[in-house]
């Protein structure tokens, strides 16, 4: 059975602009509950990488198209790290512009001081990200390989690439052992204290909501990736079936607080 969470407290005289609605669903023969955030996954928010994205430097850099490559990509762990290696060799110099760099320097990928594997930075951006004037075209080199390969870029590249701006996050309850997951938009906190430096946040941002389909269309790959097709099919099966009961199929808008 679904269950509403709006955070629309009683007697709250101004509630904070970035309330959403979630929604969560128990999975069945199995100790966890998947959460999901309405407010954002049914708006039209999308990557405008080289439409508009002011990146995330401390000043707004839309000329850099850089995006959220500025920093490099923190890999997850060794498979992570070695899928990206795999897919990399099978990059040419007229698809990745800093491909000679990568060699002559020991591979695309390095541990820094702390020990976390990261993919290495050229100019102060990540060394997969092609720039403005390269041949091959600015943007992610695995991306667009990817892409001129037919296949999916998720597959290609770093998990924390694509599963931006998706964030999943899983608490247990230590007494019953129930995992709660709970599927939603990356926030600026969730970059820790560099996040807020950040001159401009995609989803924080109206410029970026103007898909033509909602977020879990739009992403779909990328969310059935990250919980799996049972749960994704109910939320689905969720949305579609409010949509019927108000007569509409329009996205939310972002931030949004319903009330009840």
């Amino acid at each position: 059975m679904a269950s509403r969470a709006c955070a629309n407290v009683a007697g709250m005289a101004a509630p904070p602009p970035d309330l959403h609605e979630y929604v969560s669903f128990d999975a069945p023969d199995e100790h966890r509950t998947w959460c999901f955030d309405v407010t954002f996954l049914t708006s039209s928010w999308q990557c405008i990488y080289g439409c508009g994205c002011q990146g995330v430097l401390t000043e707004r850099a839309p000329e850099l198209h850089q995006g959220c490559c500025s920093y490099g990509a923190h890999l997850v762990d060794e498979d992570d790290a070695n899928t990206v290696l795999d897919y990399a060799d099978r990059l040419s110099a007229t698809q990745w512009q800093y491909r000679r760099q990568a060699v002559q320097r020991g591979g695309p990928i390095r541990r820094n001081r702390q020990g976390v594997l990261v993919t290495r930075l050229v100019g102060e951006a990540c060394i997969f990200l092609n720039r403005p004037g390269f041949p091959g075209g600015p943007g992610c080199a695995l991306h667009r390989a990817a892409l001129e390969a037919g296949e999916r870029p998720l597959d290609w590249k770093p998990d924390v690439c694509w599963q931006l701006p998706l964030r999943l996050v899983e608490t247990t309850d230590e007494s019953s052992g129930q995992v709660t997951s709970t599927l939603r938009e990356w926030k600026r906190r969730d970059w820790g204290a560099g996040g807020h430096d950040f001159a401009w946040w995609c989803t924080d941002e109206p410029d970026a909501f103007r898909g033509g389909r909602p977020v879990y269309e739009e992403l779909r790959d990328e969310i059935v990736e990250l919980v799996g097709d049972w749960a994704y099919d109910r939320f689905v099966t969720y949305v579609s079936s409010e949509a019927r009961a108000r007569g509409t199929e329009s996205f939310l808008a972002h931030p949004a607080l319903r009330r009840r």
